[in-house]
């Protein structure tokens, strides 16, 4: 383990680090206008949800290296309006091309190739190409610091939500394969939110809890700390009839007998096969399995 105090690095080396082991991170597609009428458009990787009644959005634009404030918090301090716009993998190299450092009075959806929406509650524009946009206007402005690559925090509200039409379900969530997301990662990388990258977590109960694990199940060369996640979330184990009956069926048989003639250790037979269950969401059958030879 590489253990390094902050301040014993360059501010820049140090932020290598944080942006490397920090994400993805959602991007805020900020657009703002000065009180000159000049339309900003430009991508924030500090940013998150951080609050629903209201809806509230957090923004960090940092100081740039000369420790100058960026066009977009001028624009903030200004007009205290800006709408974030969500950035999918249909528009991520368009998106990265506005984060150049244009001269402030220098349009980015022209030079980036995006459409100006006029908004309904808010000066800035919205960008037409993007799945959702919040309109929100500015709440509070704090300064973290005045060095290079100070962060000021930018608390928002939401005012107005755009949604396009087809990222949705027939159940009228935001389907997460549809709006298609992408997070921003250290150096040069990104991830996009589709495909294998995607996978569900049932929400949690108290169940049973990782204490109540049998021991023999904890100090598993096999199972996952993923797979003792989902075995502690039950609310209760199979009883002992259920187990005894669960072992009698053709296959448990059939299984233990092929443990035997091949010389394996059943535990581990039967570890294996309760961790495939498990990356089937078949808990319940990954328990039965598991007290064959564990007990309780």
């Amino acid at each position: 383990m590489k253990t390094i105090a902050a301040n014993s690095l360059p501010q820049l080396e140090f932020y290598r680090y944080l942006i490397g082991a920090v994400g993805p991170r959602p991007i805020a597609f900020a657009s703002t206008i000065s009180e000159e009428g000049h339309v900003n458009l430009s991508p924030f990787s500090f940013f998150n949800v951080i609050g629903s009644n209201p809806p509230m959005l957090m923004l960090s634009p940092n100081l740039n290296r000369n420790g100058h404030k960026k066009h977009t918090l001028l624009n903030l301090e200004e007009t205290g309006e800006v709408v974030i716009n969500i950035v999918n993998h249909d528009m991520v190299e368009q998106m990265s091309l506005s984060s150049a450092e244009f001269d402030r009075h220098v349009n980015e959806f022209q030079k980036a190739g995006f459409t100006e929406v006029a908004s309904v509650q808010v000066r800035p524009p919205r960008v037409a190409e993007a799945p959702a946009a919040f309109e929100c206007v500015v709440r509070q402005i704090i300064p973290t610091g005045s060095d290079p690559g100070a962060g000021t925090l930018v608390l928002v509200e939401v005012v107005v939500g755009h949604f396009r039409d087809d990222i949705f379900t027939d159940k009228g969530l935001i389907d997460p394969h549809k709006i298609d997301l992408v997070g921003r990662m250290g150096a040069d990388w990104y991830v996009r939110a589709n495909g294998e990258a995607l996978f569900e977590v049932a929400r949690p109960k108290a169940g049973i809890g990782y204490d109540a694990l049998p021991a023999a199940l904890r100090d598993s060369r096999i199972l996952t700390g993923n797979d003792l996640g989902k075995l502690a979330s039950v609310d209760a184990l199979p009883t002992p009839d259920e187990v005894r009956s669960y072992g009698e069926t053709q296959a448990l048989r059939e299984l233990g007998d092929e443990a035997r003639t091949g010389c394996q250790y059943l535990p581990d037979v039967m570890h294996h096969r309760a961790h495939q269950l498990l990356a089937q969401q078949n808990v319940r059958e990954a328990w039965l399995s598991l007290l064959l030879v564990t007990g309780k």
